[in-house]
């Protein structure tokens, strides 16, 4: 669920979902060009992470380097991963979400696109997410405004 507007002194309804089933969404986005690379997988693991690797790792321009900023969730930074030569990893310090560009899209995706809503069946919300994502990336001006950080630059 997510605040809505409404009237001073009404108490407005929304759907709230009563069952819990979950996709994650991994993100990955360079604010400098507007490119994006995401998936939906059924679980926030080392996995889904070596996969969200793999998937940026083609998306980088040829003769390019990525640094992916991540928080220190455990299959983010475990050792069991194996990350691409065109890819280094610069995790943030603990409890620091506000410092990832990549939240500001999880919570508009969460307010404009997931919120208030009930969906069928996982299917579904993978559906849901999907939509969400690439209506998002489809305007780079979305991914610069949003995620554009001037101490990322000074990397």
């Amino acid at each position: 669920m997510t605040r809505i507007w409404a009237n001073k002194g009404t108490r407005p309804r929304v759907i709230r979902q009563q069952q819990f089933n979950a996709a994650y969404l991994f993100g990955a986005v360079c604010p400098a060009n507007g490119k994006s690379a995401g998936l939906v997988m059924p679980k926030a693991n080392t996995e889904g992470m070596q996969y969200h690797l793999d998937l940026i790792s083609e998306s980088v321009t040829l003769g390019k380097h990525a640094v992916l900023v991540v928080d220190q969730a455990a299959w983010h930074l475990t050792g069991k991963l194996v990350v691409p030569d065109n890819i280094s990893i610069a995790p943030l310090p603990p409890y620091s979400p506000e410092l990832n560009p990549v939240e500001q899209i999880w919570q508009q995706l969460r307010q404009r696109s997931l919120a208030n809503r009930c969906f069928k069946d996982y299917e579904h919300i993978v559906e849901a997410c999907c939509e969400a994502w690439n209506k998002f990336v489809m305007c780079p001006s979305n991914i610069q405004s949003l995620c554009t950080r001037k101490w990322a630059i000074l990397i």
